[in-house]
């Protein structure tokens, strides 16, 4: 048993170690060498998705209803696939208006609505407030079962409020929280030493939860066959491994799955982390597989630490939550306990200061802001100051929201389950759905619909969920249990209007889910939206057309030193001054504070306030100062057009010099392909040239001697007709090759094509090269198949193909090295027809130049070159158009195989035996 003081001292050095991890990433950033523009820094923040719940409520979840637990992590799983297509979308308008929360996001949608943001604000704090209260249930159980086990564990809040030890942990996450999340009052600023701190705590968690996985599956057992074989032994247990189990049926499984798609977009933290913190669109491209695969590991062994634990501990009241931990603690492993708590600490810790600070910041913009602008000029506030009053209301609204999770921790540690209590919280965020994807795909939202929806689906969430999990007051008791077909019965609120038979979570989530979207679609058809609310939904749903200059409304003027002054209250002197001067330098002259601002310079002191105090107030404290009306939804659109027209000129001037671009560089490679084909008809003429010459020359110089001396002798006679005759023979065979080449470069021209057996073709060709044979010398091997193999083709070009290949081998055979083989075998689809000569050989570098037109080998073993250089060339082309390959294989010095690849055209395959 380990000693208490290092259970509670354990988790002080881990947050002292997160606090150093923390600082040195904004020491980093300080530098410009962020940590996290890193994709994989990125993905693993996002795993802040992964709290107590996943650690120790989906092993508690998997022994109660086997695999349902699934659809919590099968939900992001899906959306993973929708992130550049949704996401990217939300990230794109963020960064455009500056958007702090998920709150600004839906009051800068919907007009800039200071209303619909406070709403939306107050809904995610109630809403939260089970999920925080999760987090520090599970470590406050998990400290509870390492100080306890194996007796039987204490309830958690059992000693009185000043012994419990999940006040203390709330307390030191509240300070945790303060210093790296409120030390600035821009929202906008990336938390880098946040971001970084819940990405290594994502790893903490997911190699501790592997750790105690491996060690539970296959050191406790003997691997998860084992397992699952006792299991299925055991009547009481075995339906775990069915889906017959789930609690509600496949109802209830589609309900969470869609409710965890929602958590995922829409949690305060996740919206935090995967759209305020993202620095780059492209880091979505890793995370839509990265996550998954983080999801797939982490819940790897689930099942099988749920079922060791009921096989384990069978009829012994220990928590299935607090399986993970009390499995090591029973089999005596102490250390991988203490790493396992850290890891469930791990998992709460993240979620709890992620959320804590978005919500802080939901809270103090749509919340506290507006209510102080309606008393800025009270003495109190102009001596502290908006600035640091904003960071100080900020710090004692996360400590008011960790005692507000404390105490429904305090309310309902003892009623429910870890899972039972998350599914609370994602039927409250699930609210945002409606309003946020409709919002970006569709203008006639409007915000009327929006706040009738989200009020709607809130109302019917408390009175369906949120009231009945504080213990069901007497009137909630009353109405559960009333009698059926009484009035009171139809508002039950676990079967509202006789709709029973469903899981409450899938019952809560259909009607605030029907009522919601019912509600926004309704109203907003039958509502008229105001000028700033058609302008928001033009610039969200267009967001990918649209720029930031686009964002102008202000038609009004002011004086540039207003808008410094404004600045100044809320960033400081320094920053706003320095604001005011950026903006000159990028203009090319400097502002006088007496001059009036610029539209740009006043809608970009809006996007900067909107940074710090969200969209809605922004907006009032520059309607404050600015001396006239915004602009007229007409008149923005007029600006949008006029931008539209000047992108989309712009998109055609890239477009056509990019198709001028392409035609350039197609003329060039054609000029050069004209070029090199001179070339070539250059040195085809020179080389025919050449050819004809030598024969020409020879026949005109034995004709003159002939001629001249007509008293020659007869037997020398003879012998010079004998070389007039071959070197005419020559030069016809010359002449023939020139015209067969041409025929054959012009295409099929008057080929005829049909199905031919292979080996016929062969045939012919041996007996049209015989005599060559016995003239030299050579024999020849044949091995050709029995059955016919049958190819598409001319039969004279066939026939040419292999008579020039066989007479090029016999030119070159030596008879005393061996004979020239010639074979034919199958090859999948193919046919291959292989020649192979005992000459001198080809040397590595001709192997593809051979091929070439008038291209001769010239060396010691081959001697004088042989022939006119046009036989293989015809060769390669024949084989070209018949579809097929021509190749050569050999080693200098130890002959050649010439081998073509023809293609089946049909008929059974061939037998290779040789005949």
């Amino acid at each position: 048993m380990l000693p208490e003081w290092v259970i509670l001292l354990t988790p002080f050095v881990y947050l002292g170690l997160l606090f150093a991890i923390a600082y040195f990433a904004d020491q980093r950033a300080n530098t410009t060498r962020s940590l996290v523009n890193n994709p994989y820094i990125y993905t693993l923040s996002i795993a802040v998705y992964c709290t107590a719940w996943t650690f120790y409520g989906s092993v508690g979840r998997a022994a109660q209803d086997g695999v349902s637990f699934l659809t919590i992590y099968l939900g992001p799983t899906l959306m993973a696939v929708l992130w550049w297509v949704v996401l990217r979308k939300m990230v794109r308008i963020s960064k455009i208006h500056r958007i702090t929360s998920i709150a600004d996001f839906i009051g800068s949608r919907y007009g800039k609505s200071m209303l619909l943001a406070g709403l939306a604000t107050f809904i995610a704090v109630v809403g939260i407030t089970p999920y925080i209260a999760l987090q520090l249930k599970a470590v406050s159980a998990s400290f509870e079962v390492l100080l306890q086990f194996p007796n039987e564990v204490d309830s958690a809040i059992e000693g009185g409020l000043w012994r419990d030890k999940a006040l203390y942990v709330a307390a030191v996450l509240a300070l945790f929280a303060i210093l790296f999340g409120t030390r600035h009052i821009d929202a906008t600023e990336r938390l880098e030493g946040m971001v970084v701190a819940v990405a290594f705590e994502s790893l903490v968690k997911l190699l501790a939860f592997l750790a105690v996985g491996f060690f539970v599956t296959f050191m406790v057992f003997n691997g998860p066959a084992d397992i699952v074989q006792q299991v299925a032994a055991q009547p009481a247990l075995e339906s775990l491994l069915e889906f017959s189990t789930i609690s509600g049926g496949y109802g209830t499984w589609m309900a969470l799955t869609i409710l965890s798609m929602a958590a995922i977009l829409f949690l305060p933290r996740q919206f935090q982390v995967t759209v305020v913190e993202n620095v780059n669109e492209d880091h979505l491209r890793t995370a839509a597989w990265m996550f998954p695969l983080y999801l797939l590991l982490i819940n790897l062994f689930v099942i099988p630490i749920a079922l060791a634990g009921l096989l384990y501990f069978g009829d012994t009241p220990v928590n299935p939550d607090n399986y993970v931990l009390a499995l090591p603690l029973a089999e005596g492993r102490e250390l991988l306990a203490m790493f396992v708590y850290i890891g469930g600490f791990s998992a709460a810790t993240g979620m709890v200061i992620v959320a804590t600070i978005a919500l802080a910041i939901m809270v103090s913009n749509d919340l506290v802001v507006p209510a102080l602008l309606r008393f800025r000029h009270m003495a109190w506030i102009e001596r502290i100051g908006m600035r640091p009053l904003i960071i100080y209301m900020r710090r004692a609204i996360i400590v008011g929201l960790l005692m507000l999770g404390y105490g429904y921790f305090r309310l309902i540690a003892e009623s429910y389950a870890l899972v039972s209590i998350g599914l609370i919280s994602f039927v409250a965020v699930a609210q945002f759905a409606p309003p946020i994807l409709l919002g970006i795909y569709w203008k006639g939202a409007s915000r009327a619909g929006a706040l009738a929806g989200l009020a709607g689906g809130f109302i019917v969430w408390l009175y369906t969920l949120f009231l009945p999990s504080l213990g069901e007051p007497e009137f909630v008791y009353t109405l559960v249990n009333a009698p059926a077909g009484t009035l009171a019965s139809l508002v039950n609120p676990h079967a509202l209007l006789g709709l029973g038979g469903m899981d409450p979570i899938a019952h809560s989530l259909f009607w605030s889910m029907l009522i919601n979207l019912g509600a926004l679609i309704l109203v907003s058809l039958f509502t008229r939206q105001s000028d700033i609310e058609r302008i928001q939904a033009t610039l969200f749903v267009e967001v990918f057309e649209r720029s930031e200059r686009d964002t102008r409304f202000w038609q009004g003027t002011a004086t540039v030193g207003d808008l410094e002054a404004l600045l100044s209250r809320f960033i400081g002197p320094r920053q706003a001054a320095s604001a005011i001067a950026a903006y000159g330098e990028r203009q090319g002259e400097p502002l006088t504070a007496e001059e009036q601002a610029p539209a740009d310079l006043v809608n970009s002191a809006e996007r900067l306030l909107s940074g710090n105090i969200g969209s809605a107030s922004a907006r009032v404290m520059i309607s404050s100062i600015v001396k006239g009306e915004a602009l007229s939804f007409e008149g923005v659109m007029e600006i949008l057009d006029a931008t539209s027209q000047a992108i989309e000129y712009s998109r055609q001037l890239e477009q056509k010099s990019r198709e001028l671009e392409q035609a350039t560089s197609e003329l060039r490679a054609a000029n050069e392909r004209l070029k090199e084909l001179d070339r070539l008809k250059d040195d085809f003429v020179s080389m025919v040239s050449h050819e004809l010459r030598t024969p020409l020359t020879s026949i005109r110089a034995f004709a003159e001697i002939l001629l001249s001396e007509p008293e020659m002798a007869e037997t020398q006679r003879q012998e010079f007709l004998d070389v007039v005759v071959k070197e005419t023979e020559r030069l016809t065979r010359l002449i023939n090759q020139v015209l067969d080449l041409s025929k054959i470069e012009s295409g099929w021209g008057d080929w005829q094509l049909h199905d031919l057996d292979l080996r016929d073709m062969v045939e012919d060709a041996v007996n049209a090269t015989s005599q060559l044979f016995s003239e030299q010398g050579v024999r020849l091997d044949l091995a050709l198949p029995e059955q016919p193999c049958v190819i598409k083709g001319d039969s004279d070009r066939l026939i040419q193909l292999i008579i020039n290949l066989l007479s090029n081998a016999v030119k070159f055979t030596d008879p005393e090295r061996g004979p020239v083989s010639l074979s034919v075998t199958q090859q999948g689809s193919w046919l291959r027809l292989q020649i192979t000569d005992a000459g001198p050989g080809i040397p590595p570098e001709e192997h593809q130049r051979i091929f070439e037109k008038f291209h001769q080998i010239s060396n010691q073993q081959a001697g004088k070159p042989k022939g006119s250089g046009l036989g293989l060339a015809i060769c390669k082309r024949i084989t070209d158009l018949h579809w097929g390959r021509i190749g050569v294989e050999s080693v200098d010095g130890e002959g050649a195989s010439f081998i073509v690849h023809l293609p089946e055209a049909g008929g059974e395959h061939c037998d290779f035996s040789p005949r």
